[in-house]
């Protein structure tokens, strides 16, 4: 991939670089190019210059991704710890960078006296990821609270965009163009109590950990919860707590976590996927929907 020509960037701009380190499963082959902005206008500059035939991937926290073995194709930029910028645009509107994680903005919001994202403390994802996806949890999803989001095309133009022009369900955002990407969210929040926001941040974080495996690396909930019934229920009900396939295992603690726990690579993990995915199937007559985004190239198994 020609880069030489790249003028004025600020960032850090990579070829071939591992993306297990970008993401929260520490699993995936190389970027064919991989950047790393200074922020929003840096973005623009970049994307204003790269061909537009090069495919292009954002990744946050890398929290609801598996990255194949065989890496990806074209360009990948990351988000966390670049676009981290978060405001108050009026007292109850607050401005978050795609690459500000979502606990971050739920405690700065509740610092604030302002309540209802409280829950997002336990989305483990980036406020870009969750604008893409409308992740959600306890009862709460993203686009809730958002008022408007302000997006950048392929070519680097930038603008705001209200709630009307998307079409929102359950983990999912169906979005008026593919070749355009949420930077920033504004999210539109009520008066509350600082200490008991905070209190309800802690309590569900407690919730959290003692429920799910925080401490080993994965990517959050896998399948999404089918209607009437939960994931987690219907895959320990086929006994597959504990499942092992290479280095990646069903979680003992919550069955619709896969952890990394012996050097998996990616296609430990997403057989892993598949088997779980047939048994319920099989089974239950369920078939689950992934929440978790497949992308990149497939490398033969030994």
């Amino acid at each position: 991939m020609q880069t030489h020509s790249l003028q004025s960037l600020r960032g850090h701009l990579m070829h071939h670089a591992s993306l297990a380190e970008y993401t929260s499963w520490r699993v995936g082959g190389p970027a064919d190019l991989l950047y790393i902005p200074a922020d929003i206008d840096d973005v623009a500059c970049f994307l204003q210059q790269i061909s537009p035939n090069i495919p292009v991937l954002w990744l946050g926290l890398g929290s609801n991704v598996l990255i194949r073995d065989g890496g990806v194709e074209g360009v990948v930029i990351i988000t966390q710890g670049a676009l981290t910028g978060i405001s108050q645009l009026t007292p109850h509107v607050i401005r978050a960078e795609a690459g500000v994680s979502c606990a971050q903005i739920a405690r700065y919001t509740a610092r604030l006296g302002l309540t209802g994202i409280e829950f997002m403390a336990g989305i483990p994802g980036t406020v870009g990821g969750a604008l893409a996806m409308n992740a959600g949890c306890y009862n709460g999803e993203t686009w809730q609270k958002i008022k408007e989001v302000a997006t950048i095309t392929r070519e680097g133009q930038r603008q705001i965009r209200p709630l009307s022009d998307y079409k929102i369900g359950y983990r999912h955002v169906e979005v008026p163009s593919q070749n355009e990407w949420f930077i920033a969210g504004h999210f539109l929040l009520s008066p509350g109590e600082k200490a008991r926001s905070l209190n309800d941040i802690r309590v569900l974080l407690e919730k959290r950990n003692a429920s799910q495996p925080t401490n080993l690396p994965n990517c959050g909930s896998v399948f999404r919860n089918p209607e009437g019934n939960y994931a987690a229920r219907l895959i320990e009900q086929c006994g597959l707590k504990g499942k092992k396939i290479g280095g990646a295992r069903v979680s003992e603690k919550h069955a619709n976590f896969i952890i990394n726990e012996e050097k998996a690579t990616a296609a430990d993990i997403e057989l892993l996927i598949t088997e779980i995915a047939d048994c319920v199937l099989k089974q239950h007559g369920v078939r689950l929907i992934q929440e978790v985004h497949i992308i990149g190239r497939s490398i033969a198994r030994e």
